[in-house]
């Protein structure tokens, strides 16, 4: 039994994804996303009248996937918001693990995209929306300064990322680890 075509729209998000994902937006062009989705061109325009478009869709994609491991990875840990700061740590582990790792999309996007473009501007969203959430994990979990170290940690997620792809260092992840519990241990000796 044969399953039935996926949906042109998803079709495109998926070539793009992979394409995005190993050669950056820029260095794809919407007629090699096009060929490769086996659409028209006026089909695609049809769904993405703006390269920029499919662009801002492929970081919705990778927003919900990579949100959602960091997310599944710290519930993982149980319902101590400091377990759940180390344990988020898991999640950049697996990232790195992943055959064709290429590093964090976001970061990799916003380095070629214009500041102040609808592209560059999702990048930083994302970016303020997880260090939010681990400046509210980092609140419930008894931080002195709350924001002080969700940004620790997520500079040390961003610094594990791009290890991943720099030195191909398999160790990255587990340091990174050890120092977000050595972070999160002394910001909330207190409690």
């Amino acid at each position: 039994m044969t399953q039935p075509a996926q949906p042109a729209r998803e079709r495109i998000l998926a070539t793009a994804f992979r394409l995005f994902y190993a050669h950056g937006p820029r260095g794809v062009g919407v007629d090699t996303v096009i060929a490769e989705s086996g659409v028209a061109k006026a089909t695609l325009y049809k769904h993405f009248p703006r390269k920029d478009d499919l662009v801002l869709a492929y970081l919705d994609q990778v927003d919900q996937a990579w949100f959602g491991q960091l997310r599944a990875a710290a519930r993982a840990a149980g319902d101590d918001p400091r377990e759940q700061l180390v344990a988020m740590f898991d999640a950049l582990a697996s990232a790195c693990r992943r055959e064709g790792y290429h590093g964090c999309a976001f970061i990799n996007t916003a380095a070629e995209s214009d500041r102040g473009s609808d592209v560059h501007a999702r990048t930083v969203e994302h970016k303020h929306v997880v260090r939010a959430w681990v400046t509210d994990l980092a609140r419930r979990a008894g931080a002195a300064d709350a924001d002080l170290l969700a940004r620790q940690l997520t500079l040390m997620i961003d610094g594990g990322l791009a290890a991943g792809v720099l030195d191909a260092d398999s160790t990255a992840p587990a340091a990174a680890k050890a120092a977000a519990r050595a972070l999160v241990d002394a910001a909330c000796s207190a409690t």
